[in-house]
Formats: C-alpha cells, structure tokens, sequence
C-alpha cells in the first residue's frame, strides 16, 4: 500500500465501527495459520494506553494488520521510537499513525501540574513530565502557574481538549525530527506520519496533523 491507502483503509474500518457494521476481518482460523511466521501490517498505530482506545477495534482489523505501540499519553523515549523504526524499516509501514483521543488522564494530569504546580506520585511523574514540554511549547493560553527551577512564574495553560490536539501535533513532529529513519522515510514517499484524534464518545478518528502525502489520488 501507499501512504495514501494505508490511511484510506484506516478510516474505512473506522466508518464501519462507527456506524456498527463492523466486519472483523483477519480474525479467523485461516488468517491466524496465516501470519504464524511472519507479519506485514500496513500501519504502525502510536497510541494512548488508555483502555477505551484499543486500535484493532476502533479500525475494525485484525491480526497481522497493524503494528500497535502504547504508552500512557502516547509519551515518547528511545525504545518507543526504536519500536515504531522497526516497524516501518523491517515490516515495511507505510503510515505511522498517532493516535490521541479526547478526555486523556496524562494530558490533563499535566495540565493540573501546570497550574497548580502539584506533581503526581510515583512513576506517573515521569509520564507527566513527558507531556508537560510537549504541550507547554505549543500553547496559546489561559492564567496558571508551574515549578520550574524551584520557582514559580505565570504561565498561559489552554484547556485539556486543546492540550490533547498540541499534544499530538508535537507528537508528530517529534518522530519526525527525532528519528533521521523515519525522516528518510517520508521524503522518499515510503512512509507518512498522521496525527489523529479519537472522540470517545461517537468513536470517530480524524485527522489533526500529517508530515508526507495521505492525499488519495482518482
């Protein structure tokens, strides 16, 4: 597939779970023997870990299809993008998908850190401190304040719906100018990058960002 149909296919499966007329496809006995010894799948799907935004089903597809990543707020280190380089150099992607959704815990975590200057405990620190420079670099504004350096200073915090889009429109550009593969990817037309953002309530994915062409042709 191209970039282009990669993403086609994906809303496809998309409109079909939205209105209920799911098919499940590479589901059954034939297409497990199928893909037993090797995979193919025609997009890489970066998600959030959250439990209602589990990506087979939300696009209608199966095993061997898409090569799935998910952490909490679709936050990114080293071996996030090590997994999403494997699955665009060695199984071959063509589209690499980053999948955010409405009403997301780590978005508006980091949002509350913002503005009230209060960190949560334990490990969920680290994902929040993941977020924060993601949506802080982007942001427009409404009054709040954050720690940094062991002082306070004001800062303009949007509300969390706006957060969830910069969040994964800065995403998208991140593995765009942090992996030079993924890079190389998408200038040589192999591969495309799209942000996109799930509603939960009506199950709808749209697009809010893309780095190479998704444009179908006639």
């Amino acid at each position: 597939m191209t970039p282009a149909e990669a993403w086609q296919e994906l809303l496809t499966g998309n409109s079909r779970f939205v209105t209920g007329a799911v098919e499940h496809p590479s589901q059954g006995v034939d297409r497990r023997a199928e893909v037993s010894g090797e995979q193919h799948p025609f997009a890489v799907i970066f998600g959030c870990s959250d439990s209602r935004v589990a990506a087979e089903i939300i696009f209608d597809r199966g095993l061997g299809d898409m090569f799935v990543v998910r952490t909490a707020g679709h936050v990114v280190d080293t071996t996030v993008l090590g997994s999403i380089e494997y699955g665009v150099e060695v199984l071959g992607a063509p589209l690499v998908v980053v999948l955010g959704h409405d009403s997301c815990g780590a978005v508006g975590a980091a949002r509350s850190a913002l503005v009230t200057g209060q960190m949560p405990p334990g490990m969920i620190r680290a994902v929040v401190d993941r977020v924060i420079p993601s949506i802080v670099t982007r942001a427009p504004a409404v009054s709040g304040q954050v720690i940094g350096g062991g002082e306070r200073f004001d800062l303009e915090v949007p509300e969390a719906a706006e957060l969830g889009r910069v969040h994964v429109r800065r995403t998208v550009q991140m593995l765009s100018s942090y992996s030079r593969a993924l890079s190389q990817a998408v200038t040589d037309g192999r591969c495309a990058i799209v942000g996109a953002e799930y509603t939960l309530a009506d199950g709808r994915v749209g697009a809010v960002e893309s780095v190479g062409d998704i444009e179908a042709t006639a």
